[in-house]
């Protein structure tokens, strides 16, 4: 079944309510890789309910529609989904628990060609249901591995933000556990991609793989504590390109440029020395 433009641009999302507690956000924060030191009080204000805070990044799970592309009528074929770049932009500190709406829409699908994948841009605003008040805008990308030639456009995707080229100005490596994975999807995400060894050997991994947001939530733990003295509310926008999987248990090295209120920043996995995130942009108060 090959993917219809016109049905898939114009696919309906009803709103989604979606309420969370304080252990969620804890559990978001556990999943990520917060409380790896429990002497570190920088860190215990995202694991711990008193004085909690969200996490930025937590807004990825908020009013998210779930794996939507997986749905037959799509005319996609899940198994050959990738997530190529997500970004995030906050209006307003996320609460440590209530009630939020998402609501998300397909922006445009670029036709890649024959033989050649597709790309499909969506976005989703999360709203504070009690307020209205705007909290968030995600931006994603995700990438269809041999789906290309249905007719859609071809227009071309936008440039990567560039890496400056000097040595990075600040190093900040966070380790991951064995079973980082397996935490990470009680936050929403329940692809088997990340919990069966069936499954990954099936699609070519030795392993169950790290959610690619995992690893995003880690970089924008490293953003935080580099650029922002842990403060939540400074962390602005940020935004990667996927570029490797992550393996539970390995360490994530972030390499950060800062240029006044810009952050460049791409990860690499220390034991591989392997860029897994790329062309990363942060935008911090």
């Amino acid at each position: 079944m090959a993917i219809d433009y016109d049905k898939l641009k114009n696919w309906h999302f009803p709103d989604l309510e979606h309420r969370y507690e304080t252990r969620d956000t804890i559990l978001y924060a556990l999943g990520v890789g917060c409380g790896g030191d429990p002497m570190d009080r920088d860190e215990l204000q995202f694991v711990y309910e008193d004085g909690l805070k969200a996490l930025p990044t937590m807004a990825v799970v908020l009013g998210y529609p779930g794996f939507w592309l997986k749905d037959p009528k799509t005319g996609v074929d899940w198994r050959m989904v990738l997530h190529g770049e997500q970004g995030v932009k906050i209006h307003a500190p996320l609460p440590a628990a209530g009630t939020v709406i998402g609501r998300s829409r397909v922006t445009e699908i670029i036709d890649k060609g024959p033989g050649k994948g597709a790309l499909i841009y969506s976005d989703r605003d999360v709203f504070d249901k009690a307020s209205g008040q705007h909290l968030a805008t995600l931006t994603m990308t995700a990438f269809i591995r041999g789906e290309g030639g249905f007719g859609g456009p071809s227009g071309a995707a936008p440039e990567p933000h560039a890496i400056p080229v000097r040595a990075p100005d600040t190093v900040v490596d966070i380790p991951t556990l064995p079973r980082a994975a397996l935490i990470y999807r009680l936050s929403g995400d329940y692809n088997p991609l990340h919990a069966d060894p069936a499954v990954a050997q099936a699609v070519g991994f030795p392993q169950p793989i790290l959610h690619g947001l995992c690893s995003f939530g880690v970089a924008g733990r490293a953003i935080l504590k580099a650029c922002c003295g842990n403060d939540p509310a400074r962390l602005k926008e940020i935004d990667v390109r996927f570029s490797a999987p992550v393996f539970p248990g390995e360490t994530i090295r972030t390499e950060i440029w800062q240029d006044g209120a810009t952050v460049s920043y791409r990860c690499r996995v220390v034991e591989r020395d392997i860029v897994v995130l790329n062309n990363g942009r942060a935008v911090v108060a």
